[in-house]
């Protein structure tokens, strides 16, 4: 892409996020009322594990930093894709209902116009909650603070493209919102647990079907020590959940039926 494209492209993805923010914001009691309470929802889930590991310091390796990294990366991953990335949950609805249609008219990458679009206010409190909870308990080095930020990106990465991927089945099996649902509700439930808890089957489907293993595992394999084999798996694993996510969407696109809801968006 020539640089001038980029540039321009850029903006365009700083506008809609401006945009988005913007619309939050005009309801300023509301917002603040929303993203406070998912952060009241995510501390006392981590007050709840702070009285677990008062009683038992060590749970099969796991130790109570570890598992407050563990939320801070999954909250934050998860909050970057909702906040930044909003559509990615609504793809399925948006082909079953021809709401694609929209953003075929604009001369814009569609996937990326897509998932732009809209913004989960809540995911704001997700966000600052994984900031706050690695102030109090991560590692603030240069270098720690390195390690946060690539774990932070892996895990919303692959929030948002295992979320595509499995929305995508709408272009084939007609509305599977429900099922959709589902499935990236199965992710974000796993990857709030250690997976030392797991074992045998349970953990092999943690690290192929739904892989949450790879975001629930970097505060052990990246953020308290740096496990080549595990980083260069997950990072794999990331790029592939992206690739495939983009193909996917595409594929299924060349045989998306119009919903007949062609329309201009400024």
């Amino acid at each position: 892409m020539m640089p001038g494209k980029l540039k321009r492209l850029l903006l365009f993805v700083f506008a809609c996020w401006k945009a988005n923010l913007l619309g939050a914001m005009e309801f300023r009691l509301s917002f603040l009322l929303t993203a406070g309470m998912m952060l009241i929802n995510n501390v006392v889930w981590i007050v709840f594990w702070g009285i677990y590991f008062r009683r038992f310091p060590v749970v099969n390796g796991w130790e109570l930093t570890d598992v407050m990294m563990l939320w801070a990366v999954a909250a934050g991953g998860y909050g970057l894709m909702a906040m930044l990335f909003g559509n990615s949950m609504r793809v399925a609805s948006l082909i079953a209902s021809g709401q694609l249609d929209v953003y075929l008219t604009q001369p814009k990458p569609v996937l990326l116009h897509v998932l732009i679009s809209r913004m989960s206010v809540s995911s704001i409190g997700e966000v600052v909650f994984a900031l706050l909870v690695y102030a109090l308990f991560g590692d603030r080095s240069p270098f720690g603070l390195l390690k946060f930020g690539l774990a932070l990106v892996m895990s919303a990465l692959i929030f948002i493209f295992f979320t595509i991927i499995v929305n995508c089945l709408a272009f084939w099996l007609g509305n599977t919102e429900g099922l959709s649902f589902q499935l990236f509700n199965a992710l974000l439930t796993f990857t709030t647990y250690p997976t030392g808890i797991f074992r045998g089957l349970g953990k092999l489907v943690l690290f192929t079907v739904i892989p949450a293993g790879f975001i629930s595992y970097l505060p052990i394999g990246l953020l308290r020590h740096m496990d080549p084999v595990f980083l260069f798996g997950a990072v794999g694993v990331t790029a592939l959940l992206t690739v495939g996510g983009i193909v996917l969407f595409y594929a299924g696109l060349r045989r998306y039926a119009s919903g007949n809801m062609m329309g201009l968006r400024s």
